[in-house]
């Protein structure tokens, strides 16, 4: 089964912010966004999520991206933040409220247990498919 997930990244633009910087940082992780702009808030959307599962999978975060994601699910979506300075540099950094606003991503698909196990598989085995690893103990 084929994973199409619909991604929403909010983007606060401050007046003392590029609107340009603000939507590179977007696109460092999310590379096919589409934007409009509502108000003081760039907003993009897009089916893919790979830059950023690169990106978790290279910084060596997968544990810590899954329990973000499973732990802020509600139902088929997901919601998290991202640090705007540390995207801007392409580097995952959840959020927790920094000064110049954060990149507030949501996630919607259908079977979300198989795209968390797909972004954020975990280190240790465990998948919340049901389907068992082969890292798994028997």
């Amino acid at each position: 089964m084929k994973i199409v997930p619909r991604v929403r990244v909010e983007a606060p633009v401050h007046p003392t912010e590029s609107a340009a910087k603000v939507k590179l940082a977007c696109l460092n992780l999310f590379p096919d966004l589409a934007f409009i702009q509502e108000g003081d808030v760039l907003v993009g959307e897009t089916t893919s999520l790979e830059r950023f599962r690169t990106q978790v999978r290279h910084q060596r975060i997968r544990d810590t991206a899954r329990g973000i994601l499973i732990r802020n699910r509600q139902g088929s979506e997901t919601h998290f933040r991202l640090n705007k300075q540390a995207a801007y540099m392409g580097l995952v950094n959840f959020g927790t409220g920094a000064a110049l606003g954060d990149l507030a991503v949501t996630v919607a698909e259908e079977n979300m247990d198989a795209l968390i196990d797909h972004v954020a598989e975990s280190t240790v085995g465990r998948r919340l498919t049901g389907t068992r690893d082969r890292t798994e103990g028997t």
